[in-house]
């Protein structure tokens, strides 16, 4: 059995946690996503230490002695693991499963190409035809917006 395929936001972080101050463009370009991509699982990232920082320093109740320290660390540790454990968990909002089919998000194709809304809408309606429930009212949504593009056309 094969490994299983990181996403995009488990790569972004995954060259954060090695490149701490790379920048976000750079990162796209070495990773082949979109900006978007690099700039929302960053500030997932901020999110979640900003959280996790908030917490330790709540739990180190007298931090001149060093056991609590290190029981700060290790409660925070066990937030980090927690935290990057929710953010690879599915994304209905901003990564729906079934846009991810074939292993490429369908927005990354569409900004890729660089469609316009119709277009790209032409994409998104034939990629999820078959994964998110109702195939043909999202193939007659995709024909849709191809007749309108081809009126403006």
């Amino acid at each position: 059995m094969g490994r299983k395929k990181m996403s995009d936001a488990a790569r972004i972080r995954a060259y954060y946690e090695k490149n701490p101050d790379a920048k976000p463009k750079d990162v796209a370009i070495k990773l082949n996503v979109s900006p978007t991509s690099v700039y929302l699982a960053r500030s997932k990232m901020k999110a979640a230490m900003d959280a996790i920082y908030k917490a330790a320093a709540v739990t180190i109740t007298t931090p001149a002695e060093e056991k609590w320290k290190t029981v700060t660390m290790n409660i925070a540790n066990q937030a980090i693991d927690v935290a990057a454990h929710t953010l690879t968990a599915a994304d209905p909002v901003n990564h729906p499963p079934h846009y991810k089919t074939g292993g490429i998000e369908t927005i990354d194709f569409i900004e890729a190409k660089g469609l316009n809304y119709r277009m790209g809408n032409v994409i998104k309606y034939i990629t999820r035809a078959d994964h998110k429930g109702n195939r043909k009212e999202d193939l007659q949504k995709a024909l849709w917006y191809l007749q309108r593009e081809i009126e403006k056309a």
